[in-house]
C-alpha cells in the first residue's frame, strides 16, 4: 500500500479543473486525482469524464447531487479512499491556491520526515499569501491565532486546507462525528488528530488567491470558524466527546 490520492471538491471550477490535473499528473511523483464535484451547472464533471478517457485510472470522479459543504465533500472524499489502497490521502482546492509543486513537499513530509499531517502552511514563516486583499488577510490571520489560543493547537495555519494525511490518521477519526462543513471543518479535523496524539508538521508554502473562478469564502463560513470553535474546545474537556 504506497498509492497518494488527492481530494479535489468542485463547484463551477471548469475554468480550472483541467489545468490542475493535468499538472499533477506532471510531477515526478504519481498521484492519483479523485474529484468530488457537487452537481456543477457549468460542466465541471463532463470535464473530469474527458479526461478519464486520457488518464486512465488516475482520475476518478464522485458525482453529488448538490452542493453540500466542503467538509461533506471531503468526507465522501475520505470515505472513498479508505475503501481502496491509498497509503496518502491530500486535500487540495481546484483554484491554483494551492501549488501542484508543493504535494511532493507535503508527500515526503509524511513519507521521510515523520509527519502524520502535514500542512501546507500560509504562516508558519509570516505571511505567504499572494493577492489577498488585505482585509481578508487580517481575518484569516487573526482567526488563525485565535482558533491557536482557544484549542491549544501548536499550529500557525489552523484553517489551511492544503493537507497530506496519513491513512492511518482518517482511520482513527470518526469521520461521521465531525461537526463542521465549512472551512471550520479544517480546524475540527487538526484539532481531533491532535487530541489522538498523530504528529502534525507544518510545510510553508505560498497561497495564491485565485485567477479564475468565483470564490467560496462568505462571512457565515468565517463565522462558524470563529464561533464554532469555542463549542468545540468545550466539549472536548468530556469523556463523551467523539474524536
Amino acid at each position: 500500500m504506497a498509492g497518494s490520492l488527492v481530494i479535489i471538491p468542485t463547484y463551477n471550477e471548469a475554468e480550472n479543473i483541467e489545468k490542475l490535473v493535468r499538472n499533477i499528473f506532471a510531477q515526478q511523483r504519481a498521484f492519483e486525482v479523485l474529484v468530488v464535484d457537487d452537481n456543477s451547472p457549468d460542466g465541471t464533471a463532463k470535464l473530469v469524464k474527458s479526461l478519464q478517457e486520457e488518464f486512465i485510472g488516475q482520475i476518478h470522479l464522485l458525482e453529488r447531487p448538490g452542493k453540500n459543504g466542503l467538509g461533506t465533500a471531503y468526507i465522501a472524499g475520505f470515505k472513498w479512499a479508505l475503501e481502496r489502497d491509498y497509503a496518502y490521502i491530500f486535500e487540495m482546492d481546484a483554484d491554483f491556491s494551492h501549488a501542484p509543486n508543493d504535494l511532493i513537499r507535503l508527500y515526503n513530509a509524511c513519507a521521510k520526515g515523520g509527519a502524520d499531517l502535514a500542512i501546507g502552511s500560509r504562516y508558519k514563516t509570516g505571511v505567504n499569501v499572494v493577492n489577498w486583499p488585505m482585509g481578508r488577510v487580517l481575518m484569516s490571520y487573526i482567526a488563525s491565532k485565535y482558533v491557536r489560543f482557544i484549542t491549544g493547537l501548536d499550529i500557525a495555519d489552523t484553517t489551511a486546507g492544503f493537507i497530506c494525511y496519513r491513512r492511518e490518521v482518517l482511520e482513527q477519526i470518526t469521520l461521521d462525528k465531525i461537526k463542521f462543513v465549512g472551512y471550520a471543518f479544517q480546524i475540527e479535523m487538526k484539532f481531533k488528530a491532535h487530541l489522538l496524539g498523530f504528529n502534525i508538521i507544518e510545510v510553508p508554502v505560498i497561497f495564491v488567491d485565485r485567477t479564475k473562478g468565483t470564490s467560496k469564502m462568505s462571512t457565515g463560513i468565517f463565522s462558524e470558524a470563529v464561533f464554532g470553535v469555542l463549542g468545540m474546545k468545550f466539549k472536548s474537556l468530556f469523556k463523551s466527546y467523539d474524536i
